[in-house]
Order: structure tokens, then sequence, then C-alpha cells
């Protein structure tokens, strides 16, 4: 099948009052997913949707694949890993895939499993390499196994493979989806509509920046908020790649050493050649590298799991592990010993080098750049660990959540040192105040970021919260950041696993900051790539979309929010 990615938006995408979101069923139906030769029907296709989206505490102990979702391998133009879940350990897990270079392979999966350290259940997930794929082509899978409730009718999905060489392409991104356990009335409905909407932008992969599901706050039950994850992003993640970084709600008590068990067991991502396989990795898709991080590794702040008492923890009996008291934070900044880093310069370097990559985006979750006053703010350890070298190496865009908002930073180069400000005194405090290139809307409109960084905030995917506010200097009116300068502490006596939290302790202004939607917390940023022609320019079109009121009352109504484009020149005009 020839290739065929969208060159330019689809008219239905230019802008306008608003996006309503189709069922999946609907959706599925007129992308053709679904077609009567070789693949389930639409009336099967959206029983098995309805059936495997059920509470995973009823489902039935058998082999019947469920949170079905997909990854790009190290290389997305030929290779995908389709990747699942079962209620108990499945018999002959396998994928067939049929399609324009793929007819009836069988390709059989490993097993990965894990049991929880808090409640004591065993999961097994499957994963399956799909290699030797035709770029820029579409193939259809199944996914089933030998105790498949459905194996007369499987579950079935599609995908397409990423092109070669400069190509147009689209993705989307946000982070923080965050979704319940049993009811989406009790928790995060708005999750629903997050990822029916990147169904609706038809994007080649979608990145999910950090906290996925927020399993770590529901300690007796961290396996069913994955299962309950897993079955609502499949109606998405099935049919083409999520890609996602850790965050700090992936981290969780008794799960490994660095607490991400759950989240490893579940997804099969690049190879990063590095002892933390899975937690940090990059992958190329037409002339853009993009370069995923584990942030929770460089921060000062908080990572992930907290009791906060005043009863202990008590994990399962069955489990064999001890009570965890309260005041104990699952602290892991340095968990690398600066293997991360080590590997994020060469990755970099070897860029920089590579007249075929013209564009670098990273993907983590924590914030090196946000004023959010209702959230975490800005991070130093970012500032000083990585941004030196996103500045060295010409990385071009930033996509981190985190803070539940959306906020565009101008490009930014180096740093302002010691005009903070402690939150306190007033005394001066090193904040490593970014520097922005420019303050103002170019003329003609686009961003040349091969003069600064651009970060975004898209930290509103779903995650349930309020209204998120943004700081103000009062003295100047300038917009104003928290700045987390400090690392956490042992409590003196304590064990070695039990911190003083400590939340931002200086402030700074925000002269980096761009742009901030104070209507809505939630959103998804639409990236379009257009190669440009040989010797000319590059571009990257953003436009990110808000859904207004969803604060108040949950909504499928997604608005344009704004749209700049970045553009800069190709590589192979300066040979």
């Amino acid at each position: 099948m020839t290739q065929n990615p969208p060159a330019d938006p689809p008219t239905d995408l230019e802008p306008e009052p608003s996006i309503e979101i189709e069922s999946p069923e609907v959706s599925l139906s007129r992308r053709g997913f679904f077609k009567e030769a070789g693949v389930a029907g639409l009336a099967a296709a959206a029983s098995s949707l309805a059936s495997f989206a059920g509470d995973a505490k009823t489902a039935p102990a058998d082999g019947t694949p469920e949170q079905v979702h997909l990854t790009w391998g190290d290389d997305p133009s030929g290779v995908v890993f389709v990747s699942w879940a079962a209620p108990a350990q499945a018999v002959n897990p396998r994928v067939n895939i049929h399609g324009s270079s793929a007819v009836n392979q069988i390709i059989h999966a490993t097993q990965r499993s894990y049991t929880d350290g808090l409640n004591g259940q065993t999961v097994f997930t499957y994963h399956a390499r799909l290699a030797g794929l035709r770029p820029g082509s579409t193939f259809h899978y199944s996914v089933t196994a030998d105790n498949d409730r459905h194996r007369g009718n499987p579950f079935s999905a599609a995908f397409q493979t990423a092109p070669v060489g400069r190509a147009p392409f689209r993705w989307t991104s946000y982070g923080d989806l965050a979704t319940p356990v049993t009811s989406w009335a009790n928790s995060s409905p708005q999750s629903r509509y997050a990822v029916e909407t990147v169904e609706r932008f038809k994007p080649l992969f979608h990145l999910l920046n950090g906290d996925l599901c927020y399993a770590n706050l529901n300690a007796a039950a961290q396996p069913a908020v994955w299962a309950d994850f897993g079955n609502t992003t499949q109606i998405s993640a099935a049919f083409r790649p999520w890609m996602p970084c850790p965050g700090n709600h992936e981290i969780e008590f008794n799960n490994g050493a660095q607490g991400f068990n759950s989240y490893l067991t579940r997804y099969t991502l690049p190879h990063n050649g590095t002892h933390f396989p899975g937690l940090w990795y990059h992958f190329k898709v037409g002339s853009a590298l993009f370069i995923s991080l584990s942030a929770d590794d460089v921060i000062y702040q908080d990572s992930g799991a907290f009791v906060a008492g005043p009863a202990p923890l008590l994990p399962s009996t069955n489990t064999g592990n001890a009570p965890i008291r309260p005041g104990t934070s699952f602290y892991i900044r340095g968990y690398s010993g600066g293997e991360q880093t080590r590997w994020l310069e060469k990755t970099l370097s070897d860029a920089s080098k590579d007249d075929d990559i013209d564009w670098i985006i990273v993907q983590m979750h924590q914030d090196a750049l946000s004023s959010s006053k209702n959230g975490n703010g800005s991070d130093k350890g970012l500032r000083e660990t990585w941004l030196p070298l996103f500045d060295r190496y010409g990385v071009d865009l930033v996509l981190c959540g985190h803070d539940h908002d959306y906020e565009r930073s101008w490009p930014v180069r180096s740093c302002n040192h010691n005009v903070g400000r402690d939150a306190n005194t007033g005394a001066p405090v090193d904040t490593c105040q970014p520097i922005p290139v420019i303050t103002s809307e170019p003329a003609d409109g686009k961003y040349d970021t091969s003069g600064g960084t651009i970060h975004l905030i898209l930290g509103g995917g779903g995650t349930n919260a309020p209204l998120d506010a943004y700081g103000v200097n009062p003295a100047n009116g300038l917009p104003q950041a928290k700045v987390i300068t400090q690392a956490n502490r042992p409590i003196p006596g304590a064990t070695a696993e039990t911190f003083i939290r400590r939340g931002a302790d200086a402030l700074e202004d925000a002269i980096w900051s761009a742009r901030r939607d104070t209507e809505t917390g939630y959103g998804i940023a639409v990236f379009d790539l257009d190669p440009g022609d040989p010797g000319g320019k590059t571009s990257i079109t953003i436009r990110y979309y808000h859904a207004p009121g969803a604060d108040r009352v949950p909504t499928s109504n997604y608005a344009l929010f704004e749209t700049i484009v970045l553009a800069k020149s190709r590589r192979d005009k300066m040979r």
C-alpha cells in the first residue's frame, strides 16, 4: 500500500469553533478498520470493545486479551509491538497479522508478569514483535490465545507503520490522563473524552507524557486501576502507538527498585542499551527524533508514592511485605547514577551529526518551565542537568505534563543566575532562570527554534483536577513562577526511604512564559510536520485544542485555543 500521511491538516481540522467527538464505534467504522474479509465486523468489534472495557474485578479467569495497545519498535517504519494483558495466564498467546506485505502471519507473544507488592495480585502481560513490515503501510491484526473466550471472533484492529525519509506526518500529545477504578462519575470522566479525541485527529502516534493512570493513589487496587486505564485507552492505543514516559504516579511501593514494575511489565519500548531498559528511549519518524526521558531521576521535588498517614500503609499479608509507616516517601532522585544523562548527551550528540534529522522533540513528565500556582511549578534539577544539553545540541521542542494546565514558553537559551528570591525571606536564590530569545510574536508568525527551545505544558489529558491558576508578581505584574531548588532530605534517625517533602522554595519572574490557558485545564496538542522541499524550510504546525467548561462538567467539545508554527532550515540545506 502506498504511503499517504496527511501533508496538510484535513479541512475539518482547520481553525473552527469546536470539534465534536464521535463514538469509538462510529469513528472506527468510518475509518474502514473493520472489513468483512479477514477482520471482525463492526458489530463484533463494538461488542469486544464493550466487553473488554468492563471492571477488572469481574473479568473471567481466563486468557482473553484485554488492554490491547501498540508501541513502536526500534524502527517505527518496520517494527511494531502489540501488547496486552489477560485476567489469567494465557495459553499460546499470539497475534495474527495480515496486510500489504504480510498475509496471515502468526506471531507468538512472550509473557511478562509481576505480583503487586501491595495487594498481592499477579498480573500477566503479553508482547508480540511484528517486524519486517513495509513502511507507510496499513496492517490488520487480531489477538487471541487458546483460552480466549472470544477465540472464534477475536479482538481485531489495524495500524499504520511510519514513513521512511522526509515525509509529512501527524502526532498528538498530552499527559496526566487519570483513569478511575470503577466509575467515570466518581473520578475523571474527562479521561474517556480525551482518549476519543486522539481518534478524532487520527495521528500516526500519540505521546503520553507521564502520570498515565494514578494507580499509586489506590494502593489496595493498583492492578485494577491499570486495567481500567488499559481498557479505556484500547479504543485508540490498539490502532496507533501510544508512546509513554514514566511520571511520578508510575512509582509504586514494593514494585521494583524504582517502583516501576507495573509500568515496565505492560510496555515494550525501544532499547536504550543501559541498565534501565524501558525508562528512557528514542525513536525516529521521518526527519524527527523523539526522545523520551524519566525526569524523576534528576528532579528535586518529591517523586512518587507517599504515605500521608496517620495510619501506616498495610500491604496484603500474602505479599510478605512489611507495613509502610506514615511519612514514608518513595524518593528516587539520582537512581541511574548519571547513566540517563550520559545516554541523553550521546543521543543528542549523535543526532546533531545526522543530516537526516531536522527536528529533536523531547518528552518528559515534570516541568522545567511552569508558572502554575496550584501545581508544582518549575524544577531546578531539570534546568541545571538537562537544559544545558538541550541548548548545546539544539533541541527544538520539549513536551511535558505534571501541572494540569496548558502553558507555552518563548524559545529559550541559556539562563540568568541569582535572580530568583526565597519564597519566605526574599533573599536572592539561583533558580537558573531560562532566558527567552524573543518575547513577541515573530514578524512572519513562525518561530525559528534553531535559536531556542520551546517548552509546552500539556498536563490536561483527563485528570480530575480543579481549574489551575497562574502566578503573578504583584510588584510588576509579570508572570511569576514557583521554583523547586532543593532536594528532599531524609528525616534524621529514620530509614533511608523516609523523607521530608519539599515544595517550591523560590520565586522568579517567568520572563519565559508566552501563553497560558486560564479557561480550562483540559486539552490536546496536535502536531503536523511538513518536511518542506530539498534545500528549503521545514515546519511543524502546532494546534492546541482545549475543552472549555470541562473543569465543571465533562465535555466532548474541544475547541481551538491557539495555533503556532515552528520553521527552520532543513539540514540538507546546510551541507
